[in-house]
């Protein structure tokens, strides 16, 4: 009886893995953040490794202008992806990033931030 239990949760452990997705984990600047002075750079932090190539992420500012240079920078094994940014004026700016996780499960969302003087 005790296999046939282990057996099941090893199963059901097994599937949701296979199942899983990279959701963003954390941000830096963080979401709905208030900043003072302009970041260098974004990093997104997702709960599993992403494929570069097959992900993006566009910071835009208030006018809908793009502010990051759209060259991601991997690191931690493609858990963090970082994209370097223009000087930030003060003002809201969103970020929108659209990820593929290297088990293929695709994911997406977006949040602003703000910077202030």
């Amino acid at each position: 009886m005790t296999r046939i239990v282990v057996g099941i949760a090893a199963a059901c452990l097994i599937g949701q893995a296979a199942f899983a997705h990279a959701f963003l984990d954390r941000a830096s600047p963080p979401v709905g953040s208030e900043v003072s002075g302009s970041p260098p750079a974004l990093s997104l932090t997702y709960t599993e490794p992403v494929e570069p190539l097959f992900s993006t992420i566009l910071v835009t500012d208030p006018g809908g202008a793009r502010v990051d240079d759209g060259t991601l920078v991997p690191r931690e094994d493609g858990r963090i992806l970082s994209v370097k940014l223009k000087p930030l004026k003060p003002g809201v700016y969103t970020v929108e990033w659209h990820v593929t996780s290297v088990d293929t499960h695709k994911t997406e969302g977006h949040f602003t931030f703000t910077v202030t003087p």
